[in-house]
């Protein structure tokens, strides 16, 4: 099968298509309806051959629908038919849930996106469990206000990396993980990995849209592929306006 995997994100949608080396790219942002996305990723896609489609959306995501309206892009989202629109089988997804699935190898892993806010989810034995772990109050507000973009950009760096290991080190310590993965891209802006952790490209959002349609979607729990090695090459790809 065939795979289009969109990783919709607050200031870019990327794409990536089974049999592609080269990821594709437009803008998001707070104009971004759900019927202008399609438009834009269909037009984008031209030439691409795909059966199904994996979306890796920015906010709740009950049962496979989207369940509240995002934060940083244009409103429609809720009760909007994806299938009806790509005239394919669609399977939506937290955005945090697909690159977790994407990143995980065995027994209880916590992923923690740090990018515009924090994404959050737990895999155990290959169940995806999305979390929203972002809203969880701390110190005069919520974690997500500390460890985010905001925090980062209020707080400088080296307060911001003081609250990420922090943050880690308590979320570790109370859900008794065995493997704490850390992505986003403002991972790149810690000067070292908290204890016990390992970095993650954003790449393995393809690599979990891949796998939801190969026998590992979050309500099975069966195990999925060896990561994509197309998906891995796609992390450098071309920019399209």
């Amino acid at each position: 099968m065939n795979v289009l995997v969109i990783d919709v994100g607050g200031t870019h949608v990327k794409i990536l298509a089974t049999g592609q080396t080269e990821r594709r790219e437009f803008e998001s942002g707070t104009t971004l309806t759900p019927r202008r996305m399609v438009a834009r990723v269909k037009a984008l896609a031209k030439g691409w051959k795909f059966d199904a489609v994996s979306i890796g959306y920015p906010g709740l995501v009950l049962g496979g629908r989207i369940a509240a309206e995002p934060h940083n892009l244009g409103h429609g989202w809720v009760g909007f038919d994806f299938a009806r629109a790509f005239g394919k089988p669609v399977q939506v997804v937290n955005d945090a849930a697909m690159q977790a699935l994407g990143s995980y190898v065995k027994g209880t892993m916590l992923f923690l996106g740090l990018g515009t806010g924090l994404g959050s989810a737990l895999v155990v034995d290959g169940h995806v469990v999305p979390m929203e772990l972002a809203h969880l109050s701390y110190r005069k507000s919520t974690i997500e206000d500390y460890v985010g973009l905001r925090g980062l950009e209020r707080l400088g760096k080296k307060k911001w990396r003081e609250h990420v290991a922090f943050m880690v080190e308590r979320l570790t310590a109370a859900l008794h993980t065995d493997d704490v993965v850390l992505g986003g891209g403002n991972v790149k802006k810690l000067k070292e990995l908290p204890p016990g952790c390992r970095a993650v490209d954003n790449a393995n959002a393809f690599i979990g849209g891949f796998r939801l349609w190969a026998g590992a979607a979050p309500s099975r729990g069966a195990r999925g592929p060896q990561p994509a090695r197309r998906a891995r090459k796609a992390k450098r790809g071309r920019r399209h306006e």
